[in-house]
């Protein structure tokens, strides 16, 4: 099949060239030799790769297309689709890493020739590195015919890649990832090492038995430290293929995995691993409940239709050798669900559940809630005191993510966490530290609840920080009222008019935002950019986010990885910032602690022309109440602003610099109040809790 089978849509010409989506949308109105579509639908058509190449290079618009971005259109444009076309790349990349010599002589026959003698290379490839039975099939000689342009580009981005071919296939995996969010459900690196910490066994001199029964895209076997093998099953065929042969290339550990859904057709049932790992599918109600009644897995007890999770908690032990540890993700309704509470009670009595770690909110998928993680043993192997643990560690990190997801410190979350637990493990027993982590005796937790959630059986943390913490706060609170009343403003009237003028002087005549933009006095830009979830990509921008100026923060939004559809706008010193959405009031200076961030969705940006107008006198005639009426616009659900139609008097620059003097020290008193507001609510927080747990005098 020729190369031009690959198709590419708007947003990856404009990926190719290094444009925004609306250049493209402007070559194909002006230039009647743009490629025509070839696919797609009429709002979303798609063009052949190769005609597009050619017509950026005749143009003048590309020099070369970016070897990294040409494999990725291939493989995003494949008539297989993707995951069809990553599973090819794969299992040639792993020719590749495996066997170099041999990829070299096949690659140098035709394609027909290529195609035909693929098959049985791929296939010794596979199955010495996955075994007979895997999860990756092999690709026969009519199914790798489009493929072809794909693999052989491919291998040429290993060999340009640092990282070679397994480089090379994490970032066709991670673009497919990227590109898809709602598909997949992601575990990020922060709770992937943690957790693969948490089950390395004691002795690691002959590395372990790992398996994720729940595997998804592999990130939790990915990092486990120098495994003996891994196991690995995933319901879904294409992304157990992915998960295969990223394993494979990443590690030189035997890899077993395989295809299906673990509860209902365990593919592995005989295993007695050394450790298990998994994030398993939350709050499902088919899981197989009605079919798996008497399986032997519900050692426990038999999980309800509302307790998946424990089902995945039963299979995982049921999968360990006796003193064997595993590690689950689980949603914090598990540690308190009625429904679950025999199944709790009985993993308590018998030693199996020694741990429950709350995560901070925004850790892993669904970011708004905080997650947890089960720490359990297999039990009927060495124990701490010999015999069933008689406590469980209780971990509370939720102070860590008190910044918010963007700013997770997840290197104080791994220290709080494994500070805890590596003396538990050992001793059987960990040191109380109020509102941090505490061993419990099982029999005090064995109540008519059951109830786990750690939160709820932690001494809280002296008040407010202590009563030394508390006597700060007072006193920056004092400090704090002391400045908001001197910066108070004066409200002074504006003067009378003159003897013999009975009207005050007629106001100057005014003038748009958008008259002030069509002459060159400001520039208008609109933020487009998403903040990320999670902590941003270390040296990137953050981006300044709707709440982060409604609020007076600085930047706290996350600029996501990967090539966007058009380039972020970067604030600079001046920019005067308006979100366009809720109909408030507000307008926002760029300081030095926001300059340099992007631009977020639903804000627009205002760049003055210094020599024509005062960014404080713009900011502060566009918070006034009738402009904003006069430029909003009202839908059904909500109020939008034109801010284009905001209007400004027409003053010399040295007036609104006037002007702009007492706007800014309006600002200034706005701060104040905001952080005279929340030194408040610390005092006030602090002096409750001081006095309900005792450590304040009434």
């Amino acid at each position: 099949m020729p190369d031009n089978a690959t198709e590419v849509t708007a947003a990856g010409i404009a990926r190719l060239a290094g444009v925004g989506r609306a250049a493209v949308s402007n070559w194909r109105r002006r230039h009647a030799d743009f490629p025509k579509p070839v696919g797609g639908t009429e709002t979303s058509p798609s063009f052949a790769l190769a005609d597009v190449e050619r017509w950026l290079r005749a143009q003048g618009k590309l020099a070369e297309v970016p070897l990294r971005e040409r494999v990725w259109q291939q493989a995003a444009g494949h008539p297989a689709g993707a995951p069809t076309a990553l599973v090819h790349a794969g299992c040639a990349l792993l020719l590749v890493h495996e066997a170099p010599a041999v990829w070299r002589e096949a690659a140098a026959a035709p394609g027909d020739r290529l195609a035909a003698v693929l098959p049985a290379l791929l296939d010794d490839a596979l199955t010495a590195r996955l075994g007979p039975e895997r999860a990756v099939p092999t690709p026969t000689a009519d199914g790798l015919g489009p493929s072809l342009p794909l693999l052989r580009a491919a291998a040429e981005l290993a060999a340009a890649e640092p990282g070679g071919a397994p480089g090379a296939f994490e970032f066709l995996l991670g673009r497919h990832l990227d590109a898809n969010p709602r598909q997949y459900t992601l575990t990020p690196p922060g709770p992937a090492a943690l957790m693969a910490a948490l089950a390395a066994p004691a002795d690691r001199s002959g590395g372990a038995t790992v398996l994720d029964p729940a595997s998804g895209t592999g990130a939790l076997l990915r990092a486990v430290e120098g495994p003996a093998a891994l196991y690995a099953q995933e319901a879904d065929p294409d992304l157990a293929a992915l998960t295969a042969l990223r394993l494979a290339l990443h590690t030189g550990a035997g890899v077993h995995a395989r295809a299906g859904d673990a509860l209902r057709a365990d593919a592995h049932p005989h295993l007695a691993a050394d450790a298990v790992v998994c994030h398993p599918p939350f709050n499902e109600r088919n899981w197989g409940h009605d079919e798996l009644a008497y399986d032997p897995r519900w050692e426990y007890g038999f999980p309800a239709r509302t307790e998946s999770e424990l089902a995945w908690v039963q299979h995982a032990l049921a999968r360990l050798r006796p003193g064997g540890t595993a590690v689950l993700l689980m949603p914090p309704a598990a540690a308190s669900r009625r429904s679950g509470r025999r199944i709790r009670a009985d993993l308590l009595r018998r030693g199996a559940l020694r741990a429950v770690v709350a995560l901070p909110a925004g850790a892993a998928p669904p970011y708004g809630v905080p997650l947890h993680l089960w720490v359990l043993r297999r039990p009927g192997g060495p124990a701490a005191g010999g015999g069933p643990a008689p406590e469980l560690l209780l971990v509370d990190t939720s102070e860590h993510g008190a910044a918010g997801r963007d700013r997770l410190d997840w290197q104080a979350v791994h220290t709080a966490v494994l500070d805890a637990w590596t003396p538990f493990a050992r001793h059987g027993t960990a040191v109380e530290r109020p509102g941090a982590s505490r061993s419990l005796p099982v029999i005090d937790l064995l109540d008519d609840d059951v109830d786990l959630a750690p939160a709820r059986h932690l001494p809280p943390p002296a008040a407010g920080g202590g009563a030394a913490e508390l006597a700060t706060v007072r006193d920056r609170l004092a400090d704090q009222l002391r400045r908001t009343a001197r910066l108070n403003p004066p409200a002074e009237p504006a003067a009378p008019p003159a003897p013999g003028h009975p009207a005050p002087p007629p106001r100057p005549p005014g003038v748009t935002v958008g008259e002030l933009a069509r002459a060159g006095a400001l520039r208008l830009h609109a933020g487009t950019t998403a903040p990320a979830p999670g902590p941003g990509p270390a040296g990137r921008p953050r981006v300044l986010t709707e709440q982060d100026v409604l609020t007076g923060q600085e930047p706290t939004g996350a600029l996501p990885e990967g090539p966007a559809d058009e380039e972020p706008v970067l604030l600079r010193a001046g920019d005067v910032v308006v979100p366009v959405l809720g109909g408030g009031s507000v307008a926002r200076v760029v300081d030095g602690a926001a300059e340099g961030a992007a631009l977020g969705r639903n804000l627009h940006l205002l760049r003055p022309d210094p020599a024509a107008l005062d960014p404080w006198f713009l900011a502060g005639f566009l918070r006034g109440s009738a402009n904003q009426r006069r430029a909003s616009s009202y839908a059904s659900t909500a109020t939008r602003l034109d801010v284009r139609r905001l209007r400004l008097p027409r003053l010399p620059l040295a007036e609104q610099r006037r002007h702009g003097e007492r706007f800014r020290a309006l600002a200034e008193f706005e701060d104040a109040l905001r952080e005279v507001g929340r030194l408040g609510e610390r005092l006030v927080r602090g002096l409750y809790d001081g006095l309900t747990d005792g450590t304040i005098e009434a």
